[in-house]
């Protein structure tokens, strides 16, 4: 159905056109990016820094391709804490074509293996705004279990929103 494949330089020019073609959409519910990052030069730089991360242990981005093998939306763990926490943040975006086929319920499937696998993390929070129910319902699937909701903690366009927070832990052999 889908595939996970770390961002690379032949990524660039499709992630461009993934992120122009869904821009207002996703900036229609979390911040925006910089005006700066939408260029080749922008998202070259992005991959760049995916790529530092990934060797610095800090950060872990996938592109989620279609079976076609078109860029359908992204995941990524960020604010990776390995000692004493063993943790990282989940975040995710599927572009608006690729809505409603299970794509980032199966991304977050995917990439909670990996967080669990191989990077060895222990936890994984997640957050989502309170009017976002497809996303909390992607990670209630996906077994995250909601653990607080923070009022008046995210602002866009002006609007304060409330959020909810989440948290998977590695399953116990």
């Amino acid at each position: 159905m889908i595939t996970l494949v770390p961002p690379s330089h032949g990524h660039i020019a499709a992630l461009l056109g993934f992120e122009l073609a869904n821009r207002a959409f996703f900036e229609a519910t979390i911040n925006a990016r910089p005006a700066s990052y939408y260029s080749l030069e922008g998202v070259g730089l992005a991959v760049g820094q995916a790529m530092a991360d990934v060797f610095a242990g800090t950060g872990f981005q996938y592109v989620v391709l279609d079976g076609a093998g078109e860029i359908a939306g992204r995941v990524n763990l960020s604010v990776v804490k390995r000692a004493h926490y063993h943790s990282a943040v989940l975040g995710y975006r599927i572009g608006q074509a690729a809505c409603g086929k299970g794509y980032a319920s199966e991304a977050v499937r995917q990439m909670l293996e990996i967080a669990f696998g191989k990077l060895g993390l222990v936890r994984i929070e997640a957050d989502c705004r309170v009017d976002n129910v497809a996303s909390a319902r992607v990670l209630l699937r996906n077994g995250f279990v909601q653990f607080g909701h923070s009022r008046r903690s995210f602002e866009l366009g002006g609007v304060w929103y409330d959020r909810l927070h989440f948290e998977a832990h590695k399953p116990v052999a």
